[in-house]
């Protein structure tokens, strides 16, 4: 079971920087953010995420190591300093795998109702998300030669 621990928030904020949406945010932005941020300590074999749950929480690895499954099979080993989840900030499609902590691992949880809650006092929040999103979408359809 998950258990609520102390991380240094300034630790926090330079880490939550690295999530590809929120990193054109500001370091002061980022360090109100992450007031807003639960760290939880997991144990080895615990499951983060089910699969089929619904998606409330992007997840970011401080320490350890979690591993990806789908039907039973390893999809990916993600380490510190990775995240997943960030699109249950935005909707409310069920997870499509399960995430189980592959050593005993520290995690920040940004719960989507914190999350809104805060950029809810801060529309440039969302408008630099929303930027970096289309980034990203733009990126990612652009045709090779291009």
């Amino acid at each position: 079971m998950s258990t609520p621990v102390k991380f240094p928030a300034g630790e926090l904020a330079k880490r939550l920087k690295n999530i590809t949406i929120l990193g054109s945010l500001s370091d002061a932005q980022l360090r109100a953010l992450a007031k807003w941020t639960e760290v939880v300590s997991v144990e080895s074999g615990e499951t983060v995420v089910k699969e089929g749950d619904s998606g409330s929480a992007l997840h970011l690895i401080l320490q350890g190591s979690a591993d990806v499954r789908q039907g039973g099979r390893n999809l990916a080993h993600l380490g510190e300093g990775q995240f997943f989840g960030e699109m249950s900030l935005f909707d409310d499609l069920p997870r499509s795998a399960d995430v189980v902590a592959a050593e005993p691992s520290k995690i920040a949880v940004l719960q989507k109702w914190e999350f809104w809650g805060y950029a809810a006092s801060q529309p440039n929040v969302v408008l630099n998300i929303l930027a970096e999103m289309s980034r990203r979408l733009r990126a990612a359809n652009q045709v090779p030669g291009d």
